[in-house]
């Protein structure tokens, strides 16, 4: 059964949105605070580029003057799209080990506890071999940053083309090959595991697929939670995020989400898309959240 509390108040959720840092990375704070969060997540760099970027004395001290002002400390970043770790060129692969290792030094000079990454692609050489480039990548990353204490979050994938980590025995794997337990852990996204087969649409499959979860993975290594509604049904493998309660998993689901007293100290960020015919989207996704938490 989904464990809720019986007496709570929006002041109880973690919620928060992915934010642009296009105005300067201490902004994506001031946005997040306006809108009401208690969590963000962000780039630290342009997510589509292969192109590094240092941070700089005076954004390192603002970013940490405004996270002292609003007081959001659950920070997330997210990797830059084209990092692959289990890439079949092993060029890409050199590339994406040298990006991920500069995301988590920025991450690091920032002090976010987290930074969430797509595992990967095997590109037609296998799970098997997928898996273990991957393994093999980070803890060769983690053995070069000793001293980095940023978190590193595999993300559920949907499963489209050759991905990996659309099922939790394929995450379990690779987990279990790093190391480095203590630097790991697990963003789970909504739309991705209901894509992938993971139905959360009902109370019961809701509970069926926690259950899972905590069996093969642990809710005690999720420290972060995607919540994004889904265009497409349950399976279909297709990565299409949708306004919450506006897509096949509708209200029910993320009812059953928010209200998980389980999951409650978990941060939750939307990654919904920003505009409907050209408003603003994130305050109302926002609000449909803490509306259903109350319900």
């Amino acid at each position: 059964m989904t464990a809720q509390n019986e007496k709570y108040t929006t002041d109880d959720l973690i919620l928060g949105a992915h934010l642009s840092i296009s105005c300067g990375l201490h902004k994506a704070l001031e946005e997040a605070e306006s809108l009401g969060c208690r969590a963000l997540q962000i780039f630290t760099k342009n997510a589509s580029t292969w192109r590094e970027k240092t941070l700089s004395d005076n954004e390192i001290t603002e970013f940490d003057r405004l996270r002292e002002k609003t007081g959001i400390s659950a920070i997330a970043s997210h990797t830059a799209y084209l990092i692959n770790p289990a890439a079949k060129d092993p060029a890409i692969r050199e590339k994406s080990t040298e990006a991920l290792k500069q995301e988590l030094i920025r991450c690091g000079e920032l002090k976010l506890p987290w930074v969430v990454l797509h595992p990967g692609s095997h590109m037609g050489d296998g799970e098997k071999t997928g898996i273990k480039r991957i393994a093999e990548t980070i803890s060769h990353i983690f053995s070069r940053l000793p001293d980095n204490s940023t978190r590193l979050l595999l993300e559920t994938t949907a499963g489209q083309g050759t991905s990996l980590g659309c099922r939790f025995e394929q995450l379990a794997e690779i987990m279990q090959k790093i190391p480095y337990p203590q630097r790991l852990g697990i963003c789970l996204d909504t739309c991705h595991i209901f894509a992938a087969g993971y139905d959360i649409s009902n109370k019961k499959a809701y509970d069926k697929t926690i259950k899972n979860f905590d069996r093969i993975l642990g809710i005690k290594n999720l420290f972060l939670i995607h919540v994004n509604d889904a265009l497409k049904p349950c399976g279909s493998r297709v990565d299409r995020h949708a306004h919450i309660g506006k897509g096949m998993i509708g209200d029910k689901g993320f009812s059953c989400l928010v209200k998980d007293s389980r999951l409650a100290h978990i941060p939750k960020i939307l990654e919904t898309p920003k505009k409907n015919n050209g408003e603003n989207m994130d305050p109302a996704n926002l609000a449909h959240l803490r509306a259903l938490y109350l319900s």
